[in-house]
């Protein structure tokens, strides 16, 4: 080797050790700079569980609650240590955020900053029964994306949203103003300039909604039982589940899954007792239930076909019979009457803007 290569190569492992060392020091300082935003907060036992929703008036308990939030400091990294996100950085849940079913406050930050501003919000953002998101307006990229406490993007305004609506029912207007309450108060401390919703209004319009998702949200159920007092091995059940490409999932079900990851209908134990793995050679069932549920799967009607096909092969596959919940006799009329009440619960949702089994129906029943 030349003294010339040699030099060179000498040069490369210098420069190779100058840069490791550098980003050790960068990381270092950063860990440092943000090491007290986040402090732990104390729990809030405020508030009990949120209602379940169901067709009847949804009732809450009001609960009185303090007007001065907990906020905690935070320190903002300068904007030249902080990595600024790419454009094409987009978070689909961010897309769904909607001023019907969600409360959505608007902090409009002085300086570009990383999820770390928001501080001890990280762990109030579960004292509300509800989900919280926290979307934020990437610096250079102009683009709405989901922001944890950890993120280390810049962004120019953050949104933190409160969902109002789900199958728990619908917020209460006290717990949403406490929510509100919370985030003024962190965009005080940060002195963030917001743009904030009316609470009352807001509610309003989530208690509409409510209402509306209580008519439509149907659980559809076809029920297969055996003749007389014949119990039918679970082993059984799992060959025929698997001849329909269905799986045991951990709530105790075995599930007919889409192309998208999503179920499109269920087979559960008739007596409600979980499918578990360690007895699925042993055990036996009084019957077996086909379940679908409506407003989260797409073309709900076709979908339901695909589910009395699926069915039909159980039934003469296992020997069963299929009988409603007052084990009457399922007739094809009575399957036909089934199928036209779930056209009706689907246009009704297409009339009022939620699409049967989208991301955004998905949200408001789970």
């Amino acid at each position: 080797m030349s003294e010339l290569q040699t030099a060179l190569l000498l040069i490369g492992i210098g420069v190779m050790v100058a840069v490791y060392l550098y980003g050790w020091w960068q990381q270092r300082r950063l860990s440092r700079k943000f090491g007290t935003a986040f402090k732990a907060s104390h729990a809030d036992a405020l508030y009990q569980e949120s209602p379940v929703r169901s067709a009847s008036p949804v009732q809450h308990i009001l609960v009185e609650t303090s007007s001065e939030p907990l906020v905690e400091e935070a320190v903002v990294p300068h904007a030249a240590d902080v990595p600024v996100a790419p454009p094409n950085a987009l978070d689909e849940s961010c897309a769904l955020l909607d001023g019907r079913s969600d409360f959505m406050v608007d902090l409009h930050l002085q300086e570009p900053a990383t999820g770390a501003v928001l501080g001890g919000f990280w762990q109030r953002k579960f004292d509300f029964g509800k989900p919280v998101q926290v979307c934020g307006l990437t610096l250079n990229g102009q683009r709405w994306e989901r922001v944890i406490a950890e993120s280390q993007y810049l962004y120019v305004s953050l949104r933190i949203a409160l969902q109002m609506v789900d199958r728990g029912g619908v917020i209460s207007a006290t717990r949403l103003a406490d929510f509100r309450d919370l985030i003024l108060g962190v965009a005080r401390q940060i002195q963030a300039e917001t743009t904030v919703a009316d609470v009352n209004a807001a509610h309003a319009n989530a208690t509409e909604l409510d209402a509306l998702c209580a008519r439509v949200d149907q659980m559809v159920g076809i029920n297969l039982i055996p003749p007389g007092e014949r119990l039918l091995p679970v082993s059984r059940i799992v060959q025929a589940a698997a001849l329909h490409d269905m799986r045991l999932e951990s709530d105790g079900a075995f599930h007919f899954f889409n192309g998208q990851g999503h179920s499109v209908f269920s087979l559960t134990n008739h007596d409600t007792k979980p499918f578990q793995h360690h007895t699925l050679a042993t055990a036996s069932s009084t019957g077996i239930t086909l379940l679908l549920d409506v407003p989260r799967v797409e073309q709900p009607a076709l979908q339901f076909d695909l589910m009395v096909r699926v069915v039909h092969e159980l039934a003469r596959e296992l020997q069963l019979n299929l009988v409603d919940d007052q084990r009457v006799v399922l007739t094809a009329g009575g399957l036909e009457h089934i199928r036209a009440q779930i056209v009706q619960v689907e246009a009704q949702m297409i009339d009022n803007g939620i699409v049967a089994g989208s991301a955004q129906a998905r949200r408001l029943f789970s």
